[in-house]
């Protein structure tokens, strides 16, 4: 967990609930909680969650070194070869580390975790087949697949991805809780009034749903998804209960 993120995340919650401070959100706050319980504010009762604007599952994608075609032909080499296929994330607690144990979970097998300091080494090593295989946003790796320097096996969600069809989902493959969303939203202290709230739904969702604002969120691998501020704290505090859920369940410990 980037210190980058809780300098952010605590500015906000001393900042004046005005409307003038927001936060970006995103997947990272809300597994945070469950990694550091020591945290000093609540994900939850300290901010006013504005708004999701933009989501991309994640999706598991291999080294094009791998003899498999299909997330079953993975899966049976993995398990073929028990502690000898490895996944790489960009560290401890990270959300490529806790996709893959999703993954791991669902598939029933036992992948090796090799822990980098950040995302970037970790395609470099993929493509390169030094590891094999990484859980993350379609949006980080998606130009990768197009260009055959890696390849999307499964997506982790209930549907099929637009932008890949030809790639099975979780549900397709038969891989029950491997579900993982990278999303966007906005959150802003708590004690912003709501008539502020409301406006800053209704303005930041009029500019996501432009022909612009949606073109530049597909070129980013991401889809534009609106809700209410009451959709948007509900979905953050299910998220914070499943991700504590799971960083309990898998024993991960922060770098």
């Amino acid at each position: 967990m980037g210190a980058g993120g809780l300098i952010g995340w605590n500015a906000v919650v001393r900042a004046m609930p005005d409307g003038y401070t927001l936060l970006t959100t995103e997947m990272s706050f809300t597994i945070a909680p469950g990694l550091l319980p020591e945290l000093p504010f609540d994900g939850y009762k300290d901010f006013a969650h504005i708004i999701t604007v933009a989501a991309a599952p994640n999706v598991l994608v291999v080294t094009p070194h791998l003899p498999v075609k299909t997330v079953q032909e993975f899966i049976a080499l993995a398990k073929a070869k028990p502690g000898a296929m490895y996944y790489g994330s960009g560290g401890n607690g990270t959300n490529t580390h806790l996709g893959a144990e999703l993954f791991n979970s669902a598939a029933g097998i036992e992948l090796v975790h090799v822990p980098y300091k950040g995302a970037g080494q970790v395609l470099t090593d993929l493509m390169a087949g030094q590891v094999q295989a990484l859980v993350t946003s379609l949006s980080t790796v998606l130009p990768h697949i197009r260009s055959g320097k890696l390849r999307a096996l499964v997506v982790a969600s209930e549907s099929r991805s637009p932008l890949l069809p030809d790639v099975p989902s979780a549900k397709d493959a038969n891989l029950p809780g491997f579900h993982m969303n990278f999303w966007v939203g906005f959150a802003a202290p708590a004690g912003t009034p709501q008539s502020v709230v409301k406006t800053l739904n209704q303005t930041i969702a009029a500019a996501v749903n432009t022909p612009n604002g949606r073109h530049r969120f597909a070129e980013l691998g991401l889809t534009p998804v609106t809700d209410t501020p009451e959709q948007a704290t509900e979905k953050v505090e299910s998220e914070i209960k499943r991700w504590s859920h799971v960083v309990k369940s898998a024993g991960v410990k922060p770098d």
